[in-house]
């Protein structure tokens, strides 16, 4: 595995950054990262975790890239999250521009796969590049927050989005599993890499 430093990292963290596991998709229908499995580790090793995609690329059109987690000893990635989310747009055509609250992507006390972008074009030009950090997974005593940040072409319109989503899993189990996924179809290519943050 490789260590890598840096001072931080879009302002959240400071120290170095240890790489876990890369996963890479090839029409796969999730992307698992699950604590003692394939050299993963996310426990109470690193009080913080980073999750960075590269080029997550749809296998179908019109479909919302998210995340959602197992507690230790759960099954089904159900947990309850609450979370908001919003974004900011710029279309190609310069039609529009705008920042705005995105309501249905959020959860109140919900339990379904958290978004990360909204509807993402299945182009060869389209795609999701961004991060996911998740503080102190391994807590058994607080919820645990994350904060996400995306940048992909959304579907329905010709337009760049950067998106940002935070939250928390509403539970004082630890949490060891997270599982991405697209809400309808593959993951068609791309790379997640987990870091552990020093």
């Amino acid at each position: 595995m490789a260590n890598y430093n840096a001072v931080k990292y879009d302002g959240f963290s400071k120290g170095g950054l240890k790489l876990i596991k890369t996963l890479t998709a090839s029409s796969s229908a999730t992307l698992s990262f699950v604590d003692g499995t394939s050299d993963v580790v996310l426990d109470s090793t690193y009080k913080e975790y980073l999750f960075i995609f590269n080029n997550i690329h749809p296998g179908t059109d019109n479909s919302a890239f998210a995340f959602q987690g197992n507690a230790a000893g759960g099954s089904g990635y159900n947990e309850t999250i609450t979370s908001t989310n919003f974004r900011a747009f710029h279309a190609e055509d310069d039609s529009g521009q705008t920042v705005s609250y995105v309501t249905g992507n959020d959860q109140a006390q919900g339990t379904s796969f958290q978004r990360l972008t909204s509807n993402i074009n299945s182009a060869n030009d389209s795609g999701a590049c961004g991060y996911l950090h998740l503080f102190n997974p391994s807590s058994t005593t607080f919820v645990k927050h994350f904060i996400a940040r995306v940048g992909y072409e959304e579907q329905e319109a010709s337009i760049q989005v950067d998106m940002f989503t935070s939250g928390y899993f509403n539970t004082t189990s630890a949490i060891d599993e997270i599982q991405f996924k697209f809400e309808s179809g593959n993951i068609d290519a791309g790379t997640i890499q987990l870091f552990g943050v020093a």
